[in-house]
């Protein structure tokens, strides 16, 4: 048995996100999830295999196996982890599903306005990140392109 359900890559400079992961922390009392904050300057992209820029599109997970999940199938997995699994359930449904994927496809789209991270009215993320940059986000929302 591995000691762990799933792996969650999050980024935690959303406020949102890091809410949810505190959340869940609370909750996994059998610490059956690895939460690793994608925003922190010490992780590499390349140890998920997966483009930075793509781990903050959405929400990405990775199985004991090394099978790679994302999207509203990682809240499947971390609410299952905490004893959920019986309300978790019904989000495969016909329908349902369809209709969690759309609504979080919407969300991940719109999640640095949503958030309040735009800057200088701009939501999108910078180019690829370089080993050891700040990542984007990390700068002050009031902060001028002067100051940066």
């Amino acid at each position: 048995m591995t000691n762990f359900d799933i792996e969650a890559f999050y980024d935690g400079h959303c406020p949102l996100c890091a809410h949810e992961v505190r959340v869940l922390r609370r909750l996994d009392r059998r610490q059956r999830i690895r939460f690793v904050d994608i925003a922190d300057e010490g992780f590499d992209a390349g140890s998920v295999g997966v483009p930075w820029e793509a781990l903050m599109d959405r929400i990405h997970g990775r199985l004991p196996d090394g099978t790679l999940v994302e999207g509203v199938e990682v809240f499947r997995r971390l609410y299952t982890a905490v004893g959920f699994g019986v309300l978790v359930a019904p989000t495969r449904l016909p329908g349902i599903a369809q209709l969690l994927d759309l609504g979080y496809r919407w969300f991940a789209k719109n999640r640095l306005r949503l958030t309040g991270r735009c800057v200088d009215g701009a939501c999108e993320l910078p180019g690829a990140r370089r080993p050891g940059s700040c990542p984007p986000g990390r700068q002050n929302r009031k902060t001028t392109p002067a100051a940066r």
